[in-house]
């Protein structure tokens, strides 16, 4: 196996860059992860391209050395450069993105609709909520954060792979097709909305759940696209959940009816 000794090494030059700028893992296709557990976790989902790992890791986990792709060791020093976060397990995937689009969506099928949810943490959980509760895909507008993100891989723990994620643009445009397919388009708002325990889990045509953000919710434009609104009902102590709790409770209410 190969050793890169150089934090100036021209393949972890490309790694970093793929960290670091949302567009250019859009212009490679291609997105960086790190961590001992979740690097095996994406490969049940995506291609590994390139594996890099420290001496110690490789001897903590061995098994490392069995997953596909171009393997390469890095001195510690290194593997401080790839690393998002100060403390690191020295295993790091250059991974190929899956393409999924909105085309994908079938009638019967869950889906999750994020708006402009811009927190990595939030979107991570949500991605991971979907995956637990037997949701089919998730699509994403605009200004959402970055799911091959290092901070929201992270917080995926690879749900990120597991779950088609869709990159939709508009919101209202999305949920407008997701309707033409008979789906229910649940928008999570406090207007002119129904408590979340009046909405049935069941709707034949399938249902989407459509998420904003914490601070600024949904636009008006997509809750006027959706077929109704639900709230969560809630005690007077605080003024509001933020996206991932309030969206992963939604999700519970509308998952697989087989869980």
């Amino acid at each position: 196996m190969e050793k890169i000794t150089s934090r100036e090494n021209a393949k972890i030059k490309y790694a970093c860059r793929l960290a670091s700028s949302g567009a250019f893992r859009r212009s490679e296709g291609k997105f960086l992860a790190e961590g001992r557990k979740l690097c095996p976790e994406l490969c049940r989902g995506a291609a590994l391209e390139t594996l890099f790992c420290t001496e110690a890791a490789l001897k903590k986990c061995p098994e490392l050395a069995g997953l596909p792709g171009e393997h390469y060791l890095v001195e510690d020093h290194v593997a401080d450069k790839l690393a998002d976060v100060g403390t690191h397990q020295g295993v790091f995937g250059i991974f190929r993105t899956p393409v999924h689009t909105l085309d994908e969506a079938k009638t019967g099928g869950r889906y999750l609709a994020l708006e402009r949810v811009q927190d990595p943490g939030n979107v991570g959980t949500l991605l991971r909520s979907a995956a637990a509760f037997g949701f089919d895909g998730v699509l994403l507008s605009d200004g959402c954060a970055s799911v091959f993100a290092p901070k929201t891989l992270r917080a995926s723990m690879g749900a990120a792979v597991r779950v088609p994620v869709m990159e939709v643009g508009a919101m209202p445009a999305a949920i407008a097709a997701l309707r033409a397919k008979n789906i229910t388009c649940l928008a999570a708002a406090l207007y002119q909305s129904q408590p979340l325990s009046a909405a049935r889990p069941g709707y034949p045509g399938g249902v989407c759940v459509v998420i904003g953000s914490e601070g600024q919710g949904l636009t008006e434009e997509t809750i006027a696209a959706c077929s109704g609104t639900v709230r969560i009902p809630m005690t007077d102590r605080v003024e509001s959940l933020n996206a991932g709790i309030a969206g992963s409770i939604l999700l519970w209410h509308f998952r697989e009816e087989s869980l």
